[in-house]
């Protein structure tokens, strides 16, 4: 599928873009929203399945509103774990560290980094898991799903349209890289995408991608790691890497990617 082929609706703050893969179509929901989330619905005969809701309280009411044209059988809760006025009565579906992640570590940081930086638009309210799932093989609103547990949560395989979730990636956007052992094991996973043939890429904070963007993003990774071996504090190295990428966005991720590689 190229990432370009789709048809779009706009909404009143966010778009929808929908790829037909025939038997199931992908609805990607663009929020607007001001940390660039992106959703993603599978749909199969007016089944659907949401991978990480949105949490700002105007996109919940919004997607909400959208997906009452299907029967919504099951939320993955992966790495965005806020949010939870959206949709409250259908189940969750989270690996036990997806769960901690959410609920008491990282995620739950940066959760009430965002309910003290967004105020009363935000909805800081951790959704309620009611499955707990593992890795491997699992079928919801009758699409296969293949879980792939991560260090903080999970990615997901999605055999029937050859397209894999995971959190970030981003090919012309600085990414959250907590050091040299992070920034290894994205490229590494990238590397694993390409050679698995994916045909789209699907994350968090960003429209689909295909592997063209991963081969750019392991140069970017590559590239960056070459910079921090030659700088000397965390204001250098982003003076540098802005200076190599200035038309990138997600100023702030290359913030905490210099706070993860110099802690001075």
């Amino acid at each position: 599928m190229n990432k370009n082929e789709f048809t779009q609706v706009k909404l009143a703050k966010g778009k929808m873009s929908i790829y037909d893969f025939g038997t199931i179509k992908l609805h990607a929901y663009k929020t607007n929203d001001l940390i660039d989330d992106e959703v993603f619905v599978l749909e199969k005969d007016s089944r659907a399945v949401i991978i990480d809701p949105p949490c700002f309280f105007d996109n919940c009411t919004e997607l909400a509103e959208y997906m009452k044209k299907f029967e919504v059988e099951g939320i993955f809760v992966a790495y965005h774990g806020a949010g939870a006025s959206f949709l409250p009565d259908v189940p969750k579906y989270s690996t036990e560290n997806a769960k901690e992640y959410s609920d008491n570590g990282g995620g739950k940081a940066l959760i009430d980094n965002f309910a003290k930086t967004f105020g009363n638009i935000f909805d800081s309210e951790v959704h309620k898991i009611t499955n707990i799932i593992s890795e491997g093989k699992i079928t919801v609103a009758g699409i296969d799903f293949i879980i792939k547990q991560t260090a903080k949560a999970f990615d997901i395989e999605i055999p029937e349209i050859n397209a894999v979730y995971t959190h970030m990636m981003g090919h012309d956007c600085h990414s959250i890289v907590a050091g040299a052992d992070h920034e290894n094991a994205i490229i590494a996973q990238l590397k694993a995408y390409i050679e698995d043939g994916f045909g789209l890429i699907l994350t968090s904070h960003y429209t689909p991608e295909d592997l063209k963007d991963a081969k750019v993003k392991i140069a970017y990774l590559e590239n960056l790691k070459a910079i921090a071996d030659r700088c000397k504090n965390a204001n250098e190295f982003k003076t540098e890497v802005k200076k190599n990428y200035p038309n990138y966005s997600g100023e702030n991720y290359l913030d905490m990617t210099a706070g993860f590689f110099f802690t001075e």
